[in-house]
């Protein structure tokens, strides 16, 4: 057996590739609505439970506890550790704590209000 004969008694047909035919689709697409989130940080002092603007931490841009109405969602965070809503009330400016005891003396208080 020659070399020539022996290629083309082992040549492989491939077969025929075809591609399904997709129908047209619309694909419609929902832009995301802006959401803006605002920040409001504080140390909390010997058994503080109020909290006002005066009291955010100084160095961050400017820090306003914003009125409950204007915000979509607002979370606290003591020392990292979200708080249920029952425990505390928001109004402009003011942050009050509701709970029995007060945050420990240096305890990281976080409020977030996030706008939809």
């Amino acid at each position: 057996m020659n070399k020539q004969n022996w290629i083309n008694e082992t040549e492989v047909k491939l077969p025929d590739v075809t591609f399904p035919k997709l129908r047209k689709q619309i694909t419609k697409t929902k832009v995301p609505k802006k959401v803006c989130v605002y920040e409001y940080f504080a140390l909390a002092k010997k058994d503080q439970k109020i909290f006002t603007d005066r009291d955010a931490v100084k160095g961050y841009c400017q820090q306003n506890i914003l009125s409950p109405s204007d915000v979509s969602y607002i979370n606290l965070f003591i020392n990292g550790v979200l708080q249920p809503e029952m425990n505390y009330f928001v109004k402009e400016g003011m942050l009050v704590i509701l709970t029995e005891d007060a945050p420990i003396t240096g305890a990281a208080v976080s409020l977030q209000m996030i706008v939809v």
